[in-house]
């Protein structure tokens, strides 16, 4: 059984009114709710066991860097990686993409290299990579789509050269809700002897995501968008992988040896987190995946495929809507415009009826250049939204639609 009024009930906000108007929180593909036992950690960590990690031999330091390596074994669990050493903490999956680009770019590329990317990439899986080019005159090479919002496989094939020295991916769109074929195309990028990154922070709250199961190379996620909290992160690496990269930042924790003459190295995951780690976060973090675990990633999954068929379907009832992404596998987003209605028009009005929706390019401009249009209205779900939910969205439509 999947017991919608519980889980609502572990979430506080959800009971808050907004312009007098009960919450409609449909905005979970920029950020999350968070659950009372996630918040409830953090707060007693703080007040009960706050110290800096690893450094000390004092019990709180010790008690401290026991939970938070507690919360490394529990993230490799949750994604299946073969070692706590392929675990790297960061803030985000923005930071986790910026510290491969950097260092698979300095280790292991030469000018004239290239990267694969797709049409719908987050700008955070497009500008480093820009970055990078800019610094050593790499090549970025773009897989299409179909109208549909598709990629075209046997384009991203004819994409490979001899050059081509890494591929990175979304798993789910952020705007169309594209569940991409990963493992296949990660079967692909091996045939020709190249990694692929993995940027699954659309995929991770949503569904279950086996690391090796799809044979990824590096996955990315943040744990905001699974029910934790904001300014902690995660980079999934093969160990053989990270071994051969460099550090991304110098400073402490990240050292094994330090003199003005040689500096060495610390261990994996250490030699990439340089400095104090958020320990307070990856504890809200590893409570979030505990959360989400105890309901079940399939029953998740489930539930939310079921509440955007619903909602697809209920919108495709009011005139002039516009759905942008209909692939055969999609996840539970939806972005859409109403005849001529400008999509922050939409999202202001829907927010005085207290409906919380997101407006824009959604940091995905060329997918916007790709579909003729500026942006869009998104409406994204998560474990605790419901079909009442999705008839106040609707019901709200309609109302602005008829004030234009």
């Amino acid at each position: 059984m999947y017991n919608i009024q519980k889980i609502r009930a572990d979430f506080p906000i959800l009971s808050r009114e907004v312009y007098g108007k009960p919450l409609v929180y449909l905005d979970n593909a920029a950020t999350t709710q968070k659950p009372r036992c996630v918040v409830e950690a953090i707060t007693d960590e703080y007040y009960s066991v706050n110290a800096n990690v690893h450094r000390g031999v004092h019990f709180l330091s010790q008690q401290a860097t026991e939970l938070h390596e507690a919360s490394r074994e529990t993230v490799r669990k949750f994604i299946n990686a073969g070692s706590t050493n392929e675990i790297v903490f960061t803030r985000g999956t923005t930071e986790s993409i910026n510290l491969l680009a950097s260092t698979f770019g300095e280790a292991i590329m030469s000018p004239g290299d290239e990267v694969i990317v797709s049409v719908m990439e987050h700008h955070s899986n497009i500008v480093p990579w820009q970055l990078l080019a800019e610094r050593k005159n790499i090549k970025l090479k773009v897989i299409p789509m179909n109208d549909r919002g598709e990629l075209l496989l046997d384009e991203y094939e004819k994409l490979f050269t001899d050059r081509t020295k890494i591929v990175s991916v979304v798993h789910v769109s952020n705007v169309l809700g594209t569940v991409n074929p990963i493992k296949e195309m990660i079967a692909t990028a091996h045939a020709h002897g190249v990694p692929f990154l993995v940027d699954a922070a659309q995929s991770i709250p949503h569904m279950a995501v086996d690391v090796q199961d799809l044979d990824a190379d590096f996955l990315v996620f943040s744990g905001h968008k699974v029910y934790g909290p904001t300014g902690v992160g995660v980079l999934y690496g093969k160990e053989e992988w990270l071994n051969k990269l460099p550090p991304y930042q110098g400073g402490g924790e990240m050292i094994q040896h330090v003199s003005f003459e040689r500096t060495t190295y610390n261990e994996l995951p250490f030699k990439f987190e340089a400095g104090t780690p958020d320990y307070i976060g990856t504890t809200g973090l590893a409570k979030a995946l505990d959360y989400v675990s105890a309901i079940g990633m399939d029953k998740i999954a489930a539930y939310e495929h079921e509440l955007t068929e619903y909602a697809t379907q209920r919108l495709k009832t009011i005139p002039g809507m516009r759905i942008f992404g209909e692939a055969a596998e999609k996840g539970s987003v939806i972005s859409f415009l109403v005849d001529d209605i400008h999509h922050f028009d939409m999202g202001t009005l829907l927010d005085r009826l207290g409906i919380a929706v997101r407006t824009g390019h959604h940091c995905a401009q060329p997918l916007m250049q790709r579909l003729g249009i500026e942006g869009t209205v998104r409406a994204s779900f998560g474990l605790y939204n419901t079909r009442e939910e999705v008839d106040v969205l609707v019901a709200g439509i309609e109302r602005v639609s008829k004030m234009f």
